[in-house]
């Protein structure tokens, strides 16, 4: 570690993302956090404050010249990011340069390429939502990685000195890796916030839905990374109960039909899921 140990980095678009891998690296010693540039700077120096380290900056303008700066944006802000990075004149060959999104590659980067900066994109595989947990627990997080190899160099060393576990990703399959992601966390979330509003609908309290849905969901996902998808499946399309099936498709269809059109669809993929080799 003591060859990335001296290099600086800088941080635009320090949110909860920004934030916790600056905690992180700077709790390491793994680089010396420089500038944290925020939307505004009581945002960038509330940053500041949590990782420990680094002094908060108003705008590009300000930002000193840096061995590395990461740009922790949403992903509409990455190419202005960019652009605004390639007019501050700092940048020199060697200047690593990397974005955090899942969605987009290393190619939105490319005004700064043109301009010498190695560069990458680093996608934590995690949810952020409570950055105080994320440094407790960030360990064992994998990391999907692409770029130049320069870059990645730095970075894959970087990231694996906070507990990473870096996966090389292809350029060319970014969106779909990302869109996976999206499936297993956020649609997760819509899917289980659905399974609560029909509980209500059933009659039963909102808060003890949670209750009820909470062991279900814990076991299923266990047995899922446990036995694999096709085993862990279970339930009337599972058992060929295509009576209750149909009836759950029509009651709930009558009551709301985004829902009821949303059950449907589940059943054509979970009866393929249900009759696949092997399962």
């Amino acid at each position: 570690m003591n060859r990335i140990a001296r290099k600086t980095l800088s941080i635009i678009g320090g949110g909860k993302v920004g934030k916790s891998l600056g905690r992180l690296w700077a709790l390491h010693g793994t680089f010396t956090i420089q500038q944290i540039l925020n939307r505004s700077l009581q945002s960038a120096t509330q940053a500041v404050e949590f990782i420990g380290e680094g002094q908060a900056t108003p705008d590009f303008s300000s930002l000193r010249a840096a061995d590395i700066y990461m740009i922790a944006t949403p992903d509409s802000q990455i190419a202005a990011c960019s652009e605004a990075l390639a007019h501050i004149g700092h940048i020199r060959s060697g200047t690593i340069i990397f974005h955090c999104s899942g969605a987009l590659s290393s190619g939105e980067l490319h005004r700064l390429q043109e301009q010498g900066a190695a560069v990458a994109s680093i996608h934590p595989i995690r949810s952020f939502a409570d950055p105080s947990h994320v440094v407790e627990n960030f360990a064992g997080t994998y990391c999907g990685a692409e770029g130049g190899v320069n870059a990645l160099a730095v970075l894959n060393e970087g990231f694996s000195a906070i507990g990473g576990r870096i996966i090389p990703l292809n350029t060319e399959g970014k969106i779909l890796y990302h869109s996976a992601a999206v499936f297993a966390c956020n649609y997760l979330v819509t899917l289980l916030d659905v399974a609560q509003q029909t509980y209500v609908q059933s009659g039963i309290q909102k808060d003890i839905a949670l209750q009820l849905m909470e062991p279900l969901v814990r076991e299923t996902v266990d047995n899922v990374f446990r036995l694999g998808t096709g085993k862990a499946l279970t339930g009337p399309i599972a058992r060929g109960d295509k009576e209750t099936v149909r009836k759950q498709a029509d009651v709930l269809g009558k009551w709301n039909t985004e829902i009821g059109a949303l059950y449907k669809r589940f059943i054509t993929l979970t009866s393929k899921l249900a009759t696949r080799p092997n399962r």
